[in-house]
């Protein structure tokens, strides 16, 4: 194993695996730190993690465990794996966990950039755009669990570091890879460790793959990955992946369990579609109004694709926590999502979608497979991953996928799209 990876979602991880796979990588995802070596050819290992919202010293001692799992396969350089809109709060976990594998590497010179420009996310002037809003203005500033008022990523970060936070500029960039490294000592020098850097397109992400041949740790969102085959290509260390996927027949349904802006737009066409939608609220799961046996008998018994949602609007999740709080209206969700995910695969469902870093998190864990296989990609940053011989499964970001996506997720699954 050459590049070692540590999710701090499911979703995220997966998108990781997608980027990685279509630059020519053979990747394993695997769920949690595993327990046994890794099979042999795998040339990038991503650990998933549920780490994002989770207390910061114990997202800090799963990474750090995840870590010298990698490194006991072999792996020479590592990357954090974090969202492209930066999810974090003022204790982290981005800051800490990203610190705490610096410190374990002894890395000086740390790269740190979200920026996924096929999505809308790009970095400038340290502040991150998503579309053509600031951060702070994209919807992200009402998330249930992180919610993002600040789109200075350098304030962001400095705010859950022990040490500063540096900057590589656009300027910097724009002049290549070598600007870059001239860049990032010029940080050091200044006593920076972790970096910000700038990224508007694509070709900039390769100039920091780039310009990070040699660094032990990057972190970023799936991006930040795109010039980092090539590094271990040139080097002739890449045996090329083989592509092998076949897709999977069989019932097929959604869980959304994701706030965002572009999930609830996606549940909306699905329902305009007239495919069978059954909307469950915090107030159905803390009162006992409805149970995951009923509704997966319920799914499995719908025609097309049929669709169990949480996805609300900002108002009426403001209103839900206030009255119950918010972290048991989360757990109470999450928990109900991952109790109808088992009950569905054991009627036999062969095709799963689930929307929402949280809500996947809660399925994966509860289906717990050791480990995914990547498949094609649905949209940008999904790709189809299988969990079992006759599982597969699509985890998508909450702010991903076109409008259509749930159905065209279906599609790509069974191998038809």
């Amino acid at each position: 194993m050459l590049l070692g990876c540590i999710g701090d979602d499911f979703t995220g991880s997966s998108d990781l695996g997608n980027t990685l796979t279509k630059e020519g990588m053979r990747v394993v995802q695997y769920v949690g730190v595993p327990t046994r070596p890794a099979e042999a050819g795998v040339e990038a290992g991503v650990v998933a993690l549920k780490s994002r919202s989770i207390p910061a010293a114990e997202a800090v001692a799963q990474s750090l465990a995840a870590l010298e799992w990698l490194k006991a396969q072999g792996c020479t350089q590592f990357l954090f794996k974090y969202c492209s809109t930066f999810d974090s709060t003022d204790e982290g976990n981005i800051g800490p966990v990203a610190e705490a594998l610096a410190a374990a590497l002894a890395a000086e010179k740390v790269i740190c950039c979200p920026a996924f420009p096929a999505t809308g996310r790009r970095v400038f002037m340290g502040h991150l755009f998503v579309g053509d809003r600031l951060l702070s203005e994209c919807g992200m500033q009402n998330h249930p669990l992180t919610p993002m008022t600040d789109p200075d990523l350098r304030r962001v970060l400095a705010a859950q570091c022990q040490g500063s936070v540096g900057h590589v500029s656009f300027a910097d960039v724009a002049l290549g890879f070598e600007s870059v490294t001239a860049a990032l000592e010029r940080e050091a020098q200044a006593g920076h460790r972790l970096v910000i850097a700038d990224a508007v397109t694509d070709q900039d992400l390769r100039v920091l793959g780039a310009a990070a041949a040699e660094l032990p740790l990057l972190t970023g969102g799936s991006g930040i990955a795109l010039g980092l085959a090539e590094n271990f290509r040139e080097k002739g260390q890449l045996a090329g992946s083989d592509g092998a996927w076949r897709g999977q027949s069989g019932p097929c349904v959604a869980l959304s369990g994701s706030c965002s802006i572009a999930t609830r737009a996606q549940v909306e066409a699905h329902r305009a579609a007239r495919h069978p939608c059954r909307e469950v609220t915090a107030q159905d799961v803390l009162s006992g109004a409805v149970n995951a046996v009923d509704l997966a008998d319920w799914a499995m018994g719908s025609d097309g694709v049929p669709l169990i949602y949480s996805s609300a609007e900002p108002d009426v999740v403001a209103a839900a926590q206030a009255a119950h709080g918010r972290a048991r209206v989360a757990a109470a969700l999450e928990g109900l999502f991952a109790q109808i995910a088992q009950a569905l695969v054991l009627r036999g469902v062969a095709r799963l979608i689930v929307a929402g870093g949280e809500t996947s998190g809660a399925v994966v864990e509860a289906l717990a497979p050791e480990a995914l296989a990547i498949g094609p990609e649905i949209d940008p940053g999904v790709p189809v991953v299988r969990a079992a011989d006759q599982l597969v499964l699509a985890l998508k970001s909450g702010n991903f996928g076109a409008v259509d996506f749930f159905e065209k997720a279906s599609g790509v699954m069974e191998g038809r799209v």
